[in-house]
């Protein structure tokens, strides 16, 4: 089902169903994809489906053998500038869950969510997920539970010695532009996280995000 465009459907689906198109659903279909022939999912599924020949609706079909690529790693992140490159790309890398941690540090303080939300779906649709992320509400460092937090940590690129003790579980933690400030790496340096390394130079906070993913994805 290559190039077949797919859509992500804010309902429960299951054949049969009729789901009204909106303008935008039935000007990319048949303006821009010139089809009416399309994949929906949500929820971990994906349907075959159609838009009706008088553009109104999508008429939901079988359900496809396509398993969600999508896995659980829930990646605790500080706003940054670039935060559409970091929600994108990590997207697409099958991230589970995304939960925003104001930092001493941070400075994108006023974020639209709701745009955000919109990147996740494009990049779902995009990517061959049958679900979107979850975006959970922002919280504060301090709010974190550290024990078995998996963290990128940068000061490795300033010589700090590297345990290369074993990456293990689901919760990644990435700093901001500016790193970690001084008292947060100290609580920590007094926490059970598994610090990790990402190379010999410094990052820029959107790579650092997909680099510590494909790392902890690929232990």
């Amino acid at each position: 089902m290559q190039n077949i465009p797919r859509l992500y459907i804010d309902e429960i689906l299951n054949t049969g169903k009729t789901i009204t198109a909106d303008k935008d659903i039935v000007h990319y279909l048949r303006r821009v994809m010139r089809t009416a022939a399309c994949l929906v999912f949500n929820g971990g599924d994906e349907y075959a489906a159609e838009l009706s020949t008088d553009n109104k609706n999508i008429i939901v079909g079988e359900k496809t053998s396509h398993i969600d690529p999508s896995n659980n790693l829930t990646l605790y992140f500080a706003p940054i500038k670039k935060i559409d490159e970091l929600v994108n790309m990590a997207t697409q890398m099958g991230v589970g869950t995304f939960v925003p941690v104001i930092t001493k540090r941070t400075v994108a303080n006023h974020i639209n969510w709701t745009r955000v939300k919109k990147i996740m779906i494009e990049a779902s649709e995009q990517s061959n997920r049958n679900s979107i992320p979850k975006l959970m509400e922002p919280i504060k460092f301090d709010e974190l539970d550290l024990n078995n937090m998996i963290v990128a940590d940068e000061r490795f690129a300033h010589n700090k010695p590297d345990t290369k003790s074993k990456i293990s579980g689901t919760r990644l933690l990435i700093g901001p532009e500016g790193g970690f400030a001084p008292e947060e790496f100290e609580k920590m340096d007094k926490s059970n996280v598994c610090s990790v390394a990402l190379g010999k130079t410094i990052l820029r906070a959107e790579t650092a995000a997909i680099v510590a993913i494909a790392k902890v994805l690929n232990q």
